[in-house]
C-alpha cells in the first residue's frame, strides 16, 4: 500500500489506480485483516486500561447532525483531558494511537474522533449526503460539539486542545471562535500559510533533487515550476509538489517512506477490515472538496490569541514547513507562548518522538490546565 500525505492529506494507490485498482486493494486489505487478528488480539491486551477509575470508551455520538465515533482513554478521569484533532483531511489517529499514546494516557485523558468523512465515522452516514458538509467551518464546528459534549459527559471545566496538520486549521479556528471551551491550544504541523508552505516545500525537493541529482525528481518538480507561482494549487499540482519533500523526509525525518503510520491501522483494535478501507475512502470523498478553502488558508493576519499557545515543531518538516509558524509565534500577542524543537522529527512528531512529546506535555502543557 504506497501512499503520500498529500498536503496533510493521506491518499491512498486506489486515486492513481481506478476501480480495478480499488478493488485489488480492497481483497488485499481482508486478507491482511485476517492475517493480523492475532496480533490485533495482542495490541488490544497490551492497550487495555485496567487501573481502578480509569477511562476507556469507544462510542458514537450524533455531532454536528450526524453520527462520528470518539475514542477517550486515560489511566485517571481527573487528570487534564486534551482533544486530539487529527490530520487528513480524513486521516484519523484513532488507528494509530497505540504506536505513541499510551504513556500519555497516564498523564492525561485523550479523546480522539473520526471527523466527518473519515475513518470509522465514514461508514456511519451515506457519502453523499456527508459530501455537501465538506466545508472548513463545518469541520470548525464539530470540534466545538465535540469539546462541548466532552466537557458535560466528562465533568470537565475546560478541555487542552491539540492539533495535527490539516487538525491545526480546524483547532486554531475553533480555539479563536470558542476560547472559553480550552486551557490551552498545542499545534503539531501548524499550518499557518498554505502557499507559503506549499512554496517552501517545493524549494526543499528542487534542492534535494538537484544535490542528489536525482533526474526523475527534477523532471517532475519541473513539471509544475514555478510552483506555486500565481497558478491555482490543483490537486494534480499538489501531488508532485507533496511526493519529493515526503521522499527527501520531510514526513518522517531520515526516511523515505513512513510506512509505520500508513500500515499502523492494520494492527488497530479499534478497526476491522472495512473501517481500514475507509479511511482511503474518506480521502477520496473530502480532498476535491475541500481543497479549493484549503489553499486560502492563511493565519498570518491574527496578531492576538485569546488562549495560551504551544508549538511543537519538527526541524526536519517538509510537509507543513515550521518557518511560518515560528515566525507567526514570534510576533503573536497571547497570555502566554512556546515553541518547542523536535531535533529528530519532520511532520510526524508524535510517533517520531514520542519521548520527548510526553515530557513537553507534562513541561508546558499539563501546568496550564488548572
Amino acid at each position: 500500500m504506497k501512499r503520500t500525505w498529500i498536503a496533510c492529506w493521506a491518499l491512498a494507490g486506489m486515486v492513481a489506480a481506478g476501480a480495478a485498482g480499488a478493488a485489488a486493494q480492497d481483497t488485499d486489505l481482508q486478507a491482511q485483516a485476517r492475517e493480523y487478528r492475532e496480533a490485533r488480539a495482542a495490541v488490544a491486551d497490551l492497550e487495555k486500561i485496567v487501573a481502578p477509575g480509569a477511562i476507556q470508551e469507544s462510542y458514537k455520538t450524533r455531532i454536528g447532525g450526524i453520527d462520528q465515533w470518539i475514542s477517550v482513554r486515560g489511566q485517571d478521569r481527573e487528570n487534564p483531558m486534551v482533544l486530539f484533532v487529527h490530520g487528513g483531511p480524513a486521516s484519523p489517529v484513532t488507528p494509530t494511537m497505540w504506536q505513541f499514546q499510551r504513556p500519555i494516557e497516564e498523564y492525561f485523558t485523550v479523546a480522539n474522533y473520526d471527523q466527518r468523512g473519515a475513518g470509522k465515522t465514514y461508514g456511519e452516514t451515506d457519502p453523499e449526503a456527508v459530501g455537501g458538509t465538506i466545508r472548513i467551518e463545518r469541520y470548525v464546528d464539530d470540534a466545538i460539539e465535540v469539546a462541548e459534549h466532552l466537557r458535560q459527559r466528562y465533568g470537565k471545566h475546560k478541555l487542552i486542545l491539540m492539533g495535527h496538520s490539516w487538525g491545526t486549521i480546524i483547532a486554531m479556528k475553533a480555539a479563536l471562535k470558542r476560547p472559553d471551551l480550552f486551557h490551552a491550544y498545542v499545534g503539531i504541523g501548524q499550518v499557518i500559510s498554505t502557499r507559503e508552505n506549499e512554496r517552501i516545500s517545493f524549494d526543499y525537493a528542487m534542492a534535494q533533487a538537484k544535490a542528489h541529482d536525482n533526474r526523475e525528481a527534477l523532471r517532475d518538480l519541473a513539471s509544475i515550476a514555478p510552483y506555486p507561482g500565481n497558478q491555482p494549487i490543483t490537486r494534480e499540482r499538489i501531488i508532485v509538489a507533496r511526493k519529493w519533500p515526503q521522499y527527501y523526509g520531510g514526513l518522517s525525518a531520515f526516511r523515505s517512506s513512513s510506512g509505520y503510520f500508513f500500515d499502523g491501522p492494520l494492527l488497530s483494535p479499534e478497526y476491522d477490515g472495512k473501517q481500514v478501507r475507509d479511511i482511503d475512502r474518506g480521502s477520496l470523498l473530502t480532498l476535491g472538496r475541500v481543497l479549493p478553502e484549503f489553499v486560502q488558508v492563511d493565519f498570518s493576519g491574527v496578531k492576538r490569541f485569546p488562549i495560551p499557545v504551544v508549538m511543537f515543531l519538527g526541524r526536519h518538516d517538509y510537509t507543513t514547513p515550521t518557518a511560518p509558524a515560528e515566525a507567526w509565534l514570534a510576533q503573536v500577542q497571547a497570555p502566554y507562548k512556546r515553541a518547542v524543537w523536535f531535533e529528530r522529527s519532520a511532520h510526524m512528531i508524535p510517533w517520531e518522538e514520542p519521548g520527548k512529546t510526553l515530557v513537553s506535555l507534562l513541561t508546558y502543557v499539563k501546568p496550564l490546565a488548572r
